[in-house]
């Protein structure tokens, strides 16, 4: 009886890992702004709405909006400079440009659908505007390259693998660590694919893109000696970037 319950189980447990692998297949797409054929789940009208709902809490975790309409003005005008001169201006999303009035996070980050944060702790560390241009940049990269959706996408597929495998023989757990991996493997491509795109949109709205390596200092020196190994973290190490930063510099420059 127990072989019989075993063998329904991993009927069971096959026909649900086969719905999702067809799942997946039917969701991937190539991204007309990048060419890279992704596996996306929802549409860029969900990923605004998802953006327009999270953003009012994202800057609360960070002490609200910065008070200084300059500095918020010198922020927005950097943006929309880099949307505009260049393909971002051509997609369906709403790029709005938030100064958060955090002081101790160094960091920015975008969500789905064109809501982009940068930190006052951040910004106060840049150097000039070329700088703020190439952390922008990559923002609207992560944006147009639809990377939340993207793991959004991915991390359903890993869960519909993790039931599978508890329903057919007790692996979820060694399926749910599997998808983490690759999660964090892909989240490392999407910062390289990121700063590749700011590359390019600095270079089209006419900021100097060797400035992005000093932010990429500033992060390193921000993050200290006991930064996390490349390995265990979702950022590629700093010095890794300022490499591919560089030869995106040489595959941009003269196009």
């Amino acid at each position: 009886m127990r072989g019989k319950n075993l063998k329904f189980r991993l009927l069971i447990g096959a026909a649900i890992a086969l719905f999702f692998v067809f799942k997946r297949c039917s969701q991937q797409e190539v991204n007309p702004y990048t060419g890279r054929t992704q596996t996306i789940s929802m549409t860029p009208d969900k990923e605004i709405a998802i953006g327009l709902q999270s953003a009012p809490q994202m800057a609360q975790q960070h002490g609200g909006l910065h008070s200084n309409n300059q500095y918020q003005a010198l922020v927005d005008n950097v943006g929309n400079k880099l949307v505009n001169n260049s393909i971002a201006k051509d997609t369906p999303y709403q790029y709005e440009f938030h100064l958060l009035a955090d002081p101790n996070t160094i960091n920015a980050f975008a969500l789905p659908g064109g809501q982009i944060f940068i930190t006052y702790a951040l910004f106060s560390k840049l150097e000039n505007e070329d700088q703020l241009a190439g952390v922008l940049g990559h923002e609207i990269g992560h944006v147009l390259g639809r990377h939340s959706a993207e793991r959004i996408a991915e991390s359903e597929y890993w869960q519909g693998l993790t039931t599978a495998g508890s329903v057919g023989a007790d692996m979820g757990g060694l399926i749910s660590g599997i998808g983490q991996n690759t999660l964090l493997t892909n989240g490392r491509d999407d910062e390289l694919e990121s700063d590749d795109l700011g590359v390019l949109f600095m270079l089209k709205a006419g900021y100097n893109p060797e400035e992005m390596i000093g932010v990429m200092e500033i992060l390193k020196a921000a993050a200290g000696p006991n930064r996390v190994p490349e390995f265990q973290s979702t950022h590629p190490d700093p010095d890794n970037r300022i490499e591919k930063i560089q030869d995106a510099i040489e595959k941009y420059k003269n196009q």
